[in-house]
């Protein structure tokens, strides 16, 4: 009887042991994502040993050269400046831009949803008073007339995306800082004498960072394509200096004799886009406790 039972208890302790294991597995997608924006940063960040060509230098001896090109792997604009090189500077931009707006956006709109959680009343009307209008306002539209009225400067535009979304993270700072003000953690360290900034910012603030940082995640890929259809139109990032929205804006009039010029950064937009979602639904789903 007794070697029944221990018979029996070693395929139970093996499953245990094996479903944590595929629990913990990273989905190939995930992985392709992870990939990708690890190649994307390293890119970004070493953009200035590994451009083969200044993005501005021309070769007009090689104008409109398909890719594979002897010098041009991608080829080259009908001004003959080299398309990789271009496409390397191009996403250091768009990612700083992208980074950038996300980290205001950010930190914007959590501060605003501390402050909504810790007065209420009238500060808490006032700041859901802005998250409505926000959400209500067609933010391309408002973008455009900003950069149309006071010009297109870099610093700028990285403000002006720091805007979008940020009603997201102060509806979920708000509601979390609620949650946590009505649990013990948080009126114990009120009641020993904590400031309510350490209040916030060393007990809510971590307990809550998993959520935000999964937002974060998502609308990383909105600012990339709002940057890109800003800079598409002519709007966003201005000549000498390029985006990838600014590619794909100047390649467009070249679709037919020379699709590679558009074909490349919008290629890197899809592709950069994708992986951050991926990786970004992946987090939600391991961060989230709602859903385990």
């Amino acid at each position: 009887m007794a070697d029944i039972t221990a018979a029996n208890s070693v395929p139970a302790t093996s499953a245990e042991k094996a479903a944590p294991r595929r629990r913990q597995r990273i989905p190939l997608l995930v992985w392709f994502g992870l990939v990708w924006i690890a190649i994307i940063i390293v890119v970004a960040l070493a953009a200035d040993w590994i451009t083969p060509y200044r993005f501005t230098a021309y070769d007009l001896r090689n104008r409109l050269a398909g890719p594979f090109h002897p010098l041009h792997w991608l080829g080259t604009d009908e001004l003959g400046r080299d398309v990789l090189s271009r496409l390397i500077v191009s996403i250091r931009i768009s990612l700083l831009v992208a980074f950038g707006a996300t980290i205001i956006s950010a930190v914007l709109g959590t501060l605003m949803g501390f402050l909504a959680a810790h007065f209420r009343g009238l500060v808490e009307q006032f700041v859901l008073m802005l998250a409505d209008f926000q959400a209500a306002m067609p933010f391309l539209i408002l973008a455009l007339s900003v950069l149309a009225f006071f010009g297109n400067a870099l610093p700028l535009l990285i403000g002006l995306m720091g805007l979008y979304g940020w009603e997201r993270y102060a509806r979920i700072a708000r509601g979390l800082a609620i949650s946590a003000g009505a649990q013990g953690y948080a009126g114990a360290v009120r009641q020993i004498g904590a400031s309510p900034t350490r209040i916030y910012l060393k007990h809510i603030l971590p307990n809550i960072a998993s959520t935000l940082i999964v937002s974060m995640t998502l609308t990383f890929p909105e600012v990339i394509l709002l940057e890109s259809g800003l800079s598409f139109l002519g709007l966003g990032v201005q000549p000498p200096m390029t985006s990838l929205g600014n590619m794909v804006g100047y390649g467009r009039e070249y679709l037919t004799r020379a699709p590679w010029i558009m074909l490349a950064p919008a290629s890197t937009i899809v592709l950069t886009t994708l992986a951050v979602s991926l990786v970004g639904d992946w987090l939600r789903d391991r961060l989230d406790p709602t859903l385990r």
